[in-house]
């Protein structure tokens, strides 16, 4: 493969090239053994006949991902134009990648990566003009182990590191000594849910129990402990700070403010339908040994300690304020009637909260686009950050003693981009920007609009694609949502996905209510008993895609991962007949049985759960392995997923494609792709484009389109 890129200014007409997907013969499925297992639920008897695919550890489960497998495989690659794909969407990514800079004492660290290496490196320097040189390279270990949080010391003498094996969300924590690079023999296993937050000459962490022999990926997640670790002593000497045997599946996490004056611990009940948590503080400098309540109670507010003033605490939450506010709140004397507003509530919700140089810096959402203004520490709006144009910025946090910040903007057209802001001058100035190969954003034009919902809700959507489109209804269109837990899902740039728009392609981002586009409102009117708005919401897009014609149903594909594979596994039983292609990943596929895995039990905040008799009526109605309908003539499907999966276990996407093999018209194909050794997501840069370009060319096979001439290699 060259690294020099084609151009792909010539104008492209995808209409004119089909081909028939009739070319492959009929799939033979394996056959799936079934079960006589039935569970009931408040009187209702559901049968479960694929609840062995549970079992991760089986030697059945592994025949049969093997078979699912020997299915899926030779089939993409029957696809005549899927290595020609592969290799564009690898020269698209042929670029230097980096992070935002961040600083202690010091050194600066960024992490880049330099084309299409599997991990990110993580790099420092000495000054902001200094000599960058490697400080961890996890391409040593291996292409499939991840190197996850990363925390240096208030001194800048030590860091921490989490090694994260297959990209799973277990951790094991190491210390490194920044001045000679020398990786320390502290070792800490089982850190799951944690934050990293120095105090002198150690740091406190959370983890849970080790597991059981095979229980590491699916086993529920209970008994989450707080310890404090001193650098150079063995984990065993740990000492346990925090611990609530009475609500096992809580979690509890630490943190520490920037002086290390406080030690603050937030504690979360989300398995019990909680959305908020409680917030209890130590004083360090008062030699407190006890974290005392600054709120006691666990309710659906959220409180987020974002620094100290002195002895006052900054409070970032949304108690009475769905769009969020700032207060500062006294620890010896919490009571709400002694909190000062600091930034009050705004029709806009709250983005994000950081300090820097003395600074408050706040961003809100305007329509799904990010503002951005500075705050002196008392609230008093001092400027609006300048932001390069409607999109999505993140960032600009710092420390005390900073005199400047970073942040990183991109949009759907826009790479992301590093901005430098000068808090004195009020100025941004672009640190680094990415130069995607062969990319010419004046080839392409972005569109926001709204639609409404059934219910009349009017709904954001976002759209890229090639200058001159002609609204006739044939343009093939991919549509993206997610719809929960108060996700902002953003219009944000992919040079992946430049793949498709080289193909004339319209790309669509739907911001769906569940999410947190507008506030918790917005969250509220999609989740639990309302989750089936955000399924109204998406179907609402592709019928106002088809309405506007940029596309109809034989163009349409619909894609979403994990409560995003959840979306399009209901939307497609729901409404089979809108879409030609649909791409589940990693989903949420069985509503009842969700909460019994992992972490599972921490979404009941969002979907509630199947032991509640009200909720488990509005689960068991839109779950998407419990309404496939019988004989139904469904949307091509790919369902992807991972062997080593250990937040929505593979065996949601298992019994799923099982049952929708089993019960779905063969016009169509269902087929699962199972990725190994990796977790919810990718375990390395490359195998994420080998599934982006096995999900693309699945779509346009099924579209009936092949490549228009000259724009893959």
């Amino acid at each position: 493969m060259t690294h020099h890129l084609r151009s792909i200014t010539a104008a492209l007409v995808v209409s004119a090239g089909v081909l028939t997907t009739a070319q492959q013969p009929p799939l033979a499925y394996p056959v799936t053994k079934k079960v006589d297992h039935v569970d009931t639920y408040h009187g209702t008897k559901v049968a479960d006949p694929y609840r062995w695919l549970e079992d991760d550890n089986a030697p059945a489960t592994a025949e049969w991902v093997a078979a699912e497998n020997k299915v899926t495989f030779p089939y993409l690659e029957a696809i005549p134009f899927r290595a020609k794909m592969m290799a564009r969407v690898n020269e698209l990514n042929e670029y230097p990648k980096y992070s935002a800079f961040s600083r202690k004492g010091p050194y600066y660290f960024f992490r880049k990566n330099a084309g299409r290496q599997d991990q990110s490196v993580l790099y420092i320097q000495k000054g902001l003009d200094g000599t960058p040189e490697v400080l961890i390279d996890p391409n040593t270990w291996g292409k499939t182990t991840a190197l996850g949080a990363f925390s240096p010391s208030a001194d800048a003498k030590y860091a921490v590191y989490g090694v994260q094996p297959n990209g799973a969300d277990w951790s094991e924590y190491h210390v490194i000594e920044l001045a000679t690079k020398k990786i320390l023999a502290d070792k800490l296993e089982w850190v799951k849910v944690s934050g990293i937050a120095w105090q002198g000459d150690g740091f406190y962490y959370s983890r849970y129990p080790a597991p059981a022999k095979g229980k590491d990926r699916a086993g529920i997640n209970e008994d989450h402990r707080v310890y404090f670790h001193k650098v150079g002593t063995p984990q065993s000497a740990d000492r346990q700070i925090y611990q609530d045997a009475a609500n096992p599946q809580r979690f509890n996490i630490v943190d520490t403010t920037e002086d290390e004056r406080y030690a603050l611990l937030t504690v979360a009940d989300r398995g019990k339908g909680k959305d908020g948590n409680a917030l209890y503080a130590r004083d360090l400098s008062r030699g407190e040994r006890e974290f005392n309540p600054i709120v006691k109670d666990i309710s659906n507010d959220s409180f987020g300690v974002v620094d100290n003033v002195a002895a006052s605490l900054l409070v970032e939450t949304n108690r009475s304020a769905p769009n969020g506010r700032v207060v500062l709140i006294d620890p010896k004397r919490p009571d709400e009637a002694n909190w000062k507003t600091v930034l009050p509530e705004r029709p806009e919700p709250l983005q994000s909260v950081t300090t820097a140089g003395g600074k408050l810096i706040a961003t809100y959402l305007k329509d799904v686009t990010t503002r951005a203004y500075v705050h002196s520490l008392d609230g008093t709006l001092e400027n609006e950050i300048e932001l390069p144009g409607p999109g999505n910025a993140t960032g600009f946090g710092g420390n005390r003693d900073d005199t400047f910040v970073f942040y990183t903007f991109n949009s759907l057209n826009v790479p992301p981009t590093i901005y430098r802001y000068d808090i004195a001058t009020k100025k941004s100035t672009v640190f680094r920007r990415p130069e995607v190969p062969g990319y010419n954003p004046d080839a392409y034009e972005t569109t926001a609009a709204f639609y409404p919902s059934k219910d009349g809700t009017k709904i954001p959507i976002f759209l890229v694609h090639k200058k001159g489109l002609k609204l006739d209804g044939t343009n093939p269109t991919l549509l993206y949502a997610y719809g929960g837990f108060n996700i902002v899902q953003s219009p944000t740039f992919s040079a992946s996905r430049l793949a498709l728009l080289e193909q004339g392609f319209v790309y669509a981002n739907a911001n769906l209510r569940g999410g947190g586009e507008y506030g918790e409102a917005w969250h509220k009117q999609g989740m639990k008993l309302q989750k089936q708005n955000v399924f109204d919401d998406f179907i609402a897009a592709a019928e106002w895609l088809i309405a506007q014609k940029y596309t109809s149903s034989e163009r349409l594909a619909v894609q979403g991962g994990s409560n995003g594979g959840l979306l399009v596994g209901a939307v497609i039983n729901q409404r089979p007949d809108l879409f030609k292609v649909a791409i589940p990943q990693v989903g949420v596929m069985d509503m009842l049985r969700f909460h019994k895995f992992t972490i599972g039990f921490n979404w009941i905040a969002d979907y509630g759960s199947a032991d509640n008799a009200e909720e488990f009526k509005t689960l068991y109605a839109y779950s998407p392995l419990h309404n496939i309908k019988a004989g139904a003539r469904y949307p091509a499907t790919l369902i992807t997923t991972s062997d080593h999966d250990d937040r929505v276990i593979p065996a949601h996407s298992f019994k799923y494609a099982a049952t929708l093999q089993e019960k779905a018209s063969r016009d169509t194909p269902i087929l699962i792709r199972i990725d190994t050794n990796s977790a919810h997501g990718a375990s390395s840069f490359n195998k994420a484009l080998e599934t982006t370009a096995d999900i693309y060319s699945f779509i346009m096979y099924n579209f009936g389109l092949k490549p228009v001439s000259g724009t893959l290699p």
